[in-house]
């Protein structure tokens, strides 16, 4: 497991050197945008961190308690008695009383199995919650990767909106010499078309932000909002889910999975800390030199704790709140999960719907009104209102149409996030 991060890190490094050099000049399509946000991405670094975590709390639950070694040396002899015996004057045979002894700790009651359990949950749990924060991110980079393609769609119609009308500011300025038209209504051309090219370029500082955003997803540690996005607006929103069934989608989701490890982490704590009303013994022996009447014995020993005035009953009633309070947590979570996997079907047939209506009815039936009236104010047939009001109802509905294929797209991620489609 530990090494497996350690590769994922040399990957995050490798792919870091790789996209600061080629961000600013590589296309990059959605999957690769999704590859770079999995290996950079700092919340999901994050979450790997705490899964490291969990690692290392399931290696300590699995350890035993260390002994405890003692050595000492009693009755030395600071006056002008000799400490000497019959077997000599060295240090090992004065009289002094010297002692070694080991204490060895042993748990009984359940206390380590509790552990070991609490352990491993922490760890599904944060393995679960890693594989919730890569859900969320999957649709996070989706949402602002059709966010660049909607800004930059937008620019660009409101940029081809505005070169058309200065085609026909010229037309007019001719029709204008020719007595056609009065001075004001060549004004009224110009200025909208001046209008356009100042909303374009108001929308091109909206692309380079939603970029900035994108870029910020995918760790990218300087973002200056330069990508080159390859995947186009119209074949994302044409991506659809696959079908949803709700309780196969709720047994899917990574967030309820944790949600259930932490309640099983929270009934170990709660055997744990029960078990902790069971006192540890802890077994000694040792051995002893006191020369010359004992010069060598052995001893044994246990103690243990009474538990006369302390029965843990604040922890045990701490932990048994904790369960609840994570029976509750994951009924909530699981009614939400049911909620918003239903309302994103809804939002995404709804989405859809619309984009549908728009791209095969009300777009056509735009751009040929726009190019009619065109035409016909181009021959004198149409009036310079007829004109602006077919130019401008043309742009809301391209517009719209740009915006509702947006919402389709992110609405099948979000769907397919909710009901964490494999």
């Amino acid at each position: 497991m530990l090494a497996g991060i350690a590769l994922v890190l040399l990957g995050v490094a490798a792919a870091g050197a790789e996209s600061s050099t080629n961000s600013s000049t590589a296309a990059l399509t959605l999957v690769d945008a999704k590859r770079l946000a999995f290996l950079r991405n700092w919340d999901l670094l994050a979450a790997k961190g705490d899964v490291d975590i969990a690692v290392a709390q399931r290696l300590v639950a699995h350890e035993f308690p260390n002994p405890v070694a003692s050595f000492s040396t009693l009755k030395i002899n600071f006056d002008n008695h000799s400490a000497g015996t019959s077997a000599g004057n060295g240090f090992w045979e004065r009289n002094y009383d010297t002692i070694a002894a080991v204490n060895q700790l042993i748990e009984i009651g359940g206390k380590r199995r509790a552990r070991k359990d609490s352990a491993a949950a922490g760890l599904r749990s944060a393995e679960a919650r890693l594989a919730d924060a890569r859900r969320l991110l999957d649709a996070g980079v989706t949402q602002a990767y059709v966010a660049v393609l909607v800004a930059e769609e937008k620019r660009q119609i409101l940029t081809d909106s505005a070169a058309s009308l200065g085609k026909e500011a010229s037309i007019a300025e001719a029709r204008q010499h020719a007595g056609e038209i009065s001075l004001a209504d060549k004004s009224q051309i110009e200025i909208a078309a001046e209008r356009l090219e100042l909303d374009a370029a108001s929308a091109e500082a909206d692309a380079r932000n939603a970029a900035i955003a994108l870029e910020t997803l995918l760790g990218e540690r300087e973002p200056q909002g330069t990508l080159h996005l390859s995947d186009s607006l119209e074949p994302l929103a044409e991506i659809k889910p696959g079908e949803t069934n709700l309780q196969a989608a709720l047994a899917r989701r990574p967030d309820i999975r944790a949600a259930e490890s932490a309640r099983a982490k929270a009934t170990a704590d709660l055997r744990f800390q029960k078990s902790m009303r069971i006192p540890d013994p802890t077994f000694l022996g040792q051995y002893e030199h006191e020369p010359p009447d004992q010069p060598n014995t052995i001893g044994v020993g246990v103690s243990f704790p009474l538990p006369i005035w302390n029965r843990n009953g604040g922890n045990i009633t701490a932990a048994e709140a904790t369960l609840e309070q994570t029976g509750v947590q994951f009924a909530k979570l699981e009614a939400q999960a049911a909620a918003e996997i239903v309302t994103a079907q809804t939002t995404y047939s709804s989405a859809l719907s619309r984009w549908q209506r728009y791209r095969q009815q009300l777009a056509p039936k735009s751009r040929q009104i726009r190019e009619t009236v065109a035409f016909a104010y181009e021959k004198g047939g149409a009036t310079l209102l007829d004109l602006l009001s077919a130019q401008r109802n043309d742009n809301d509905v391209r517009l719209a149409t740009a915006q509702a294929a947006a919402d389709t797209a992110n609405a099948a991620a979000a769907l397919r996030a909710a009901s964490n489609e494999p």
